[in-house]
């Protein structure tokens, strides 16, 4: 097992800057803990959010919107394990490892406003999180345990020093302000634990849940730890936590969604594969659509082009196919995008008002195809 120099060396540099204490990261293999700091995995005074030696945290190339929170990803797993590498999936992470997945906002200048930012991490330090204008929301922990994965949501108290175990989900409310100032109303909805595991069961016939972003081509991209910018698939092999990696040329690395110099193509896929592909690929919970929208999903009628709907209901916008190429004000999947009715939005969870660059990126996609639908599609 590779020794974890880089985790220990970050630890000891905010040790000798005074940085605050940590708590000690534990694998818990039965029962629901009732505190996320149980867990150990962070620690917070309300003022900051401080990791826990050997807890490595992770960004993805292009990220699930969720409400337009930001998220902090971590990755910890006990000594003497690591994680195998997989082409096209995600890491086979083994039994012990703890992911957990940080809900945050800007604060507002009032109580309960959150700010709608494009900053890819605000309050970001190498070692958490500075909170002095964010608001901690909830922690998403994933477990892996002898019986599977585990998905157990904690919601932050107010005075920002932990988190509650509400496996019951929670639903709480603020106004969402624009860079531009304009303001809406967001139901922000923390899912309960059965909503956890539905969307984490990608695949609809083993029903077993599984992580969805630490996939190689979503997790190969640079990171900055603090003690040097590392691409994260190397930190996770110079933490001991990962073996069997091919040479990084040789690895997948999911597009951007937002840069400018990136094919648009490639932009769209990527954005369709962490936003859609958990559900629509062909063995997942929404295999029956016949719309396949995972990453290496080829073009034709699966993607949707020209594709009349099979299990959309009501939820077509009177539009009669998928992908219109050309026309994306045809589009039954623009028209899933942009609507925030809870019976036909897309995705069905994790979001309650419209991701505006999102619906922009893939309009532009639609509008430049050339291909021409048949008249019986």
């Amino acid at each position: 097992m590779i020794m974890r120099f880089g985790l220990i060396a970050l630890s000891l540099l905010l040790a000798a800057c005074g940085g605050p204490r940590t708590a000690t990261p534990s694998f818990i293999a039965e029962g629901n803990p009732p505190l996320l700091s149980d867990w150990g995995m962070m620690v917070s005074d309300g003022a900051s959010l401080t990791l826990s030696e050997g807890v490595l945290p992770y960004d993805l190339n292009t990220p699930l919107f969720s409400d337009y929170a930001h998220k902090q990803r971590t990755i910890w797993m006990p000594e003497g394990v690591s994680a195998e590498y997989r082409e096209g999936d995600v890491l086979d992470f083994p039994v012990g490892t703890v992911i957990t997945k940080t809900f945050y906002y800007p604060r507002g200048e009032t109580p309960g406003e959150v700010l709608q930012t494009t900053s890819r991490a605000p309050g970001w330090r190498p070692d958490g999180l500075d909170l002095a204008d964010i608001h901690l929301v909830e922690t998403r922990v994933l477990v892996h345990r002898e019986t599977g994965w585990l998905a157990l949501p904690y919601v932050w108290n107010d005075a920002q020093t932990d988190a509650e175990l509400r496996r019951a989900g929670d639903l709480q409310h603020f106004t969402l302000v624009s860079e531009d100032g304009e303001r809406q109303a967001l139901p922000y909805a923390v899912p309960n634990a059965n909503q956890c595991a539905g969307c984490h069961a990608i695949n609809n016939t083993t029903r077993q849940i599984q992580p969805i972003g630490p996939a190689a081509r979503h997790i190969n991209r640079d990171y900055d730890y603090g003690t040097g910018t590392q691409n994260q698939l190397i930190a996770l092999v110079n933490a001991g936590y990962l073996d069997g990696h091919p040479d990084l040329a040789d690895t997948p690395q999911a597009a951007v969604y937002t840069d400018p110099d990136a094919p648009l193509n490639d932009r769209a896929r990527s954005y369709l594969d962490i936003n859609c592909a958990h559900c629509h690929n062909p063995v997942g919970p929404a295999d029956t659509s016949g719309l396949h929208l995972n990453a290496d999903a080829p073009e034709g009628p699966n993607l949707g082009l020209c594709k009349l709907p099979i299990a959309a209901g009501g939820g077509t916008g009177g539009r009669r196919f998928g992908i219109q190429p050309g026309h994306p004000e045809e589009s039954i999947l623009v028209y899933r995008l942009e609507i925030n009715d809870p019976g036909s939005m897309m995705p069905e969870l994790g979001r309650s008002v419209r991701h505006e660059e999102g619906i922009a990126l893939i309009t532009d996609w639609i509008a430049r195809m050339e291909t021409q639908c048949g008249s019986d599609g």
